[in-house]
């Protein structure tokens, strides 16, 4: 019961996590646009990648017609114009 209650009678540690996750939030959105930043991402999609083919890990691979499922309209759009253009060619 003291724990709880110094917990809520001490609020510091309130204030200093609002203000840390701003402060956060602010540099990501700073750093997302930099080089340093490009790089980053980069090492971290060849590690990755890496692991997957190392250890076969298929949960770290992205499955490439995952799109498909997402973007129903644009997929059914697309099967749509590529049998019509397979109809024209034959002709």
């Amino acid at each position: 019961m003291e724990t709880i209650s110094a917990m809520f009678g001490d609020t510091l540690w309130i204030y200093t996590a609002i203000a840390g996750s701003l402060l956060g939030a602010a540099f990501l959105f700073w750093f997302k646009d930099t080089r340093m930043a490009t790089w980053a991402v980069g090492k971290f999609d060849h590690t990755c990648e890496y692991l997957a083919i190392r250890w076969g890990w298929t949960w770290l691979q992205n499955d490439p017609n995952a799109w498909r499922v997402k973007y129903p309209k644009i997929t059914s759009k697309i099967d749509e114009l590529e049998e019509r253009i397979r109809r024209l060619e034959q002709r």
